[in-house]
C-alpha cells in the first residue's frame, strides 16, 4: 500500500514545483499576439507564397540556388523588421550581421544561376525534399506563440527559417554536382548553425514565461 501513494505523492509535489518555478520565471506569463498581426509572420508568408510559385528545373544546383534567393531574401527581410523596430543591442548585430552574409550569397548564386544552365541527369527528388524542408518551417512557424516584441519574436522564427536552410544545404551536399553551390551550402550550415546557437541561448535569457 505504501509503495501505491508513493508515485502520487511525488507526482504531485513534482507538478507544484514546477507551477511555482514557472510564476518564478517571468510574473507577467507569456503575452501572445495573433499571428496576422505580426509583421514577421507576414514576411515568412510572403517569403512562402513566392518559393510556392517556383518552377522546378530538376537540377539541383539550380533548384537550390533558386530556393536559396528566396528564402535569403525572406531572412534579409526579416531582419529588415528587427532593425527597424527592435530594441536589443544583441539581436540588431545578428541582424545586421545576417544581412550582410545572405546578400553576399544572394549575389553568389545569381551569379551561378547565370552562368549554369541546367543539365541531365535530372533529380526530381530533390526539389521534392526542399518543398518538405519549407513545409515543416512553415509548421514550426505556426507554433510559435508570438508576442509581438519584435526582438524576442524575430530571435524564435529565425531559429526554424536557419534550421529550414541547414537541411535544404544538407540536401545539396547530397544531391548537388557543382562545387560552387556545395561550397555555398556548407557555409550556409556553419555559419547558420552558430546563429541558431546564439538565438536559442538569447531566447532562454530573455524567455517570457
Amino acid at each position: 500500500m505504501l509503495r501505491s501513494l508513493r508515485f502520487p505523492f511525488f507526482a504531485a509535489v513534482f507538478a507544484f514545483g514546477a507551477l511555482t518555478s514557472c510564476k518564478k520565471d517571468d510574473p507577467t506569463g507569456l503575452q501572445v499576439q495573433p499571428h496576422d498581426q505580426s509583421a514577421l509572420m507576414t514576411i515568412m508568408h510572403n517569403m512562402m507564397k513566392d518559393m510556392s510559385m517556383m518552377t522546378a528545373t530538376n537540377d539541383p544546383d539550380n533548384d537550390f540556388a533558386m530556393m536559396m534567393v528566396m528564402h535569403h531574401q525572406g531572412a534579409i527581410n526579416m531582419a529588415n523588421e528587427e532593425l527597424k523596430n527592435g530594441k536589443d543591442t544583441e539581436m540588431r548585430a545578428l541582424a545586421t550581421s545576417i544581412i550582410a552574409k545572405q546578400q553576399s550569397e544572394i549575389t553568389q548564386f545569381n551569379a551561378f544561376k547565370a552562368a549554369h544552365a541546367p543539365h541531365a541527369p535530372f533529380v526530381p527528388e530533390f526539389f521534392m525534399k526542399q518543398d518538405e524542408n519549407m513545409m515543416r518551417m512553415d509548421e514550426a512557424n505556426d507554433l510559435r506563440p508570438l508576442t509581438g516584441n519584435t526582438d524576442y519574436d524575430y530571435a524564435q522564427l529565425m531559429v526554424d527559417h536557419h534550421q529550414s536552410a541547414i537541411e535544404n544545404s544538407d540536401l545539396e551536399l547530397k544531391y548537388g554536382r557543382e562545387n560552387t553551390t556545395k561550397t555555398l551550402a556548407q557555409n550556409i550550415i556553419d555559419d547558420q548553425k552558430m546563429e541558431i546557437m546564439q538565438f536559442q541561448a538569447w531566447l532562454l535569457k530573455n524567455k517570457k514565461f
